[in-house]
């Protein structure tokens, strides 16, 4: 039997990860908040990334479905609802050469689920 606030939860991740793979934005923007940030530890040193400056980044940049890249990294490691209004969600997903693992906080406003904070960590891929 499936748990309707987990299909809204994937659902939310899943409109994340075609608008990653896409480079679409719109996509990026309606699964985050706009207050939304991005952190990663890189060299030693924190890095946040706001919403909207991660878009311009993704719009800059061509799409790994422009340069026909699989989605076979794509996965959804686990969920864990820690609220009825909040969830944590850790994802696989490559911008090749690139291998990410995101750790995605989401919240639940207005009746639905939103990314909030994005922590990840990045790792090259052999190849």
């Amino acid at each position: 039997m499936s748990n309707p606030q987990v299909n809204d939860i994937l659902a939310t991740v899943q409109i994340y990860l075609d608008g990653l793979y896409e480079g679409d934005t719109a996509k990026i923007r309606q699964a985050f908040h706009p207050a939304s940030s991005l952190f990663a530890a890189i060299d030693g040193k924190l890095v946040n990334v706001p919403r909207e400056d991660w878009c311009r980044l993704i719009e800059s940049r061509p799409s790994p479905k422009a340069k026909d890249q699989t989605r076979e990294h794509d996965r959804v490691l686990s969920v864990d609802i820690t609220g009825p209004d909040t969830a944590m969600v850790k994802v696989n997903c490559a911008i090749l050469p690139r291998f990410f693992t995101d750790y995605l906080s989401l919240i639940r406003l207005d009746g639905r689920w939103q990314v909030i904070n994005k922590t990840y960590t990045a790792e090259m891929l052999a190849g």
